[in-house]
């Protein structure tokens, strides 16, 4: 049975298993979650590790300061269009299904706004100060960026950077083989995720709110089907049911985590093994992703902004709603890739347009659930970007068929 099978049963099986325990809730936080939690931290364990040595490695092959520039802005243009567009579909959605229509909850709880930095202090963080700290805080842009320069400066230097450059080689092959023993573990962890989500999520909290939720989940499913699909058929020339089976594996432990950067590592081994995305670039693309694209979640910004409006009896006029467009899809590039980033985020568009911060209170309820999905759909367009990145550059080597991850 192929791992992806078996992550599917797993995540099956946990939510029946959630829906069972759903009368005792306190069982799955208990003695399933830290299975859960386990897992989850064996594969962030991992990520700057092989993050930092794949990226050298990759930037040091690419021998050309020029190609990574030209890579680096064909992936920050793909990751904003596609944010942007993704933002347009949830007002969209939002407009159609009007999920806050007639619909009063009382908000037990303030919600105090975001706290997102500023586009121009985002750019200034970048460069970091102090690369080492950066390692250990897991700053994932500037990681990348001290990666490159040392990859650039091992091309430049030549042969005397060799042992550095093979001992970084080394490192790499060494987490690539910790994160297929990882994924082995799947779907114990995925299940052990899952359940106790499941189980303190019962059907009675997500009714209240059932239209906020087919909104978001329809909103990614239709972003995937046809901005993805076209993506990879236009530019990657792949049949877009051999991507979407290609990434599936990543796709399934993004919905169980919750977060784009805990699931780099598989996303990095599926893009490889399972869509041709050659090493150099699938290290650049895939984690500068995890970091700045965030469809799903500027999907969701769309949606939730327009329940909270029509909750309170607003009406956003269409400056407001090009204003949403614009505001999520540059606060996807200062949202950390963890759990409830997007939450924090939500804050901070609805505080744009003027709408009540406490509206944000509405939506904590069911927020996980909504995470689940908006987390698989931005793992999938990191995916999709570094299949149109790697065509474009005619490096994409498409196996004929998906391996077992």
């Amino acid at each position: 049975m192929k791992l992806t099978t078996k992550i599917l049963i797993g995540l099956i099986a946990g939510i029946i298993v959630g829906l069972i325990l759903g009368g005792t809730p306190d069982f799955a936080t208990t003695y399933i979650a830290p299975f859960g939690t386990l897992f989850f931290n064996l594969i962030r364990m991992i990520i700057v590790p092989l993050v930092f040595s794949s990226l050298i490695v990759g930037a040091a092959s690419t021998g050309d300061v020029k190609k990574l520039g030209r890579i680096g802005g064909k992936t920050v243009a793909f990751y904003l269009i596609t944010t942007a567009i993704a933002v347009t579909i949830g007002l969209i959605l939002g407009n159609v299904f009007q999920p806050g229509a007639g619909l009063t909850i009382p908000i037990d709880a303030a919600v105090e706004p975001g706290q997102t930095p500023p586009l121009s202090q985002t750019l200034i963080n970048i460069v970091p100060s102090n690369p080492l700290n950066a390692l250990v805080t897991g700053s994932m842009l500037q990681i990348i960026v001290f990666a490159l320069f040392l990859g650039v400066g091992v091309t430049l230097v030549g042969e005397k950077g060799k042992p550095f450059l093979n001992f970084f080689d080394s490192l790499a092959e060494v987490m690539y083989k910790i994160t297929a023993f990882i994924m082995t573990l799947a779907p114990y962890g995925v299940f052990a995720l899952i359940t106790p989500v499941v189980a303190l999520n019962g059907p009675a909290v997500l009714m209240p709110l059932l239209k906020v939720i087919v909104a978001v989940y329809l909103g990614v499913i239709l972003h995937s089907l046809i901005v993805y699909s076209s993506l990879v058929k236009i530019f990657g020339k792949m049949n877009p049911i051999k991507f979407f089976k290609g990434i599936s594996p990543a796709a399934t432990v993004a919905f169980s985590t919750a977060s784009s950067a805990g699931t780099l590592p598989v996303t990095i081994k599926s893009a490889k093994d399972n869509l041709g995305v050659p090493n150099g670039i699938a290290s650049f693309v895939l984690p500068l992703g995890a970091t700045i694209n965030m469809d799903g979640t500027a999907l969701y910004q769309g949606v939730c902004a327009l329940f909270v409006a029509q909750v309170y009896g607003l009406d956003l006029s269409m400056a407001q709603q090009l204003t949403i467009v614009l505001t999520a899809t540059l606060a996807s590039i200062g949202t950390a890739g963890v759990p409830g980033a997007g939450f924090i985020m939500l804050t901070m568009v609805l505080t744009s347009v003027g709408l009540p911060i406490e509206g944000a209170a509405l939506i904590a309820g069911i927020d996980r659930i909504l995470d689940m999905a908006r987390t698989a759909v931005n793992v999938v367009g990191d995916a999709a970007v570094a299949v149109s990145v790697s065509a474009t550059e005619n490096e994409l080597e498409v196996p004929e068929e998906v391996k077992p991850v």
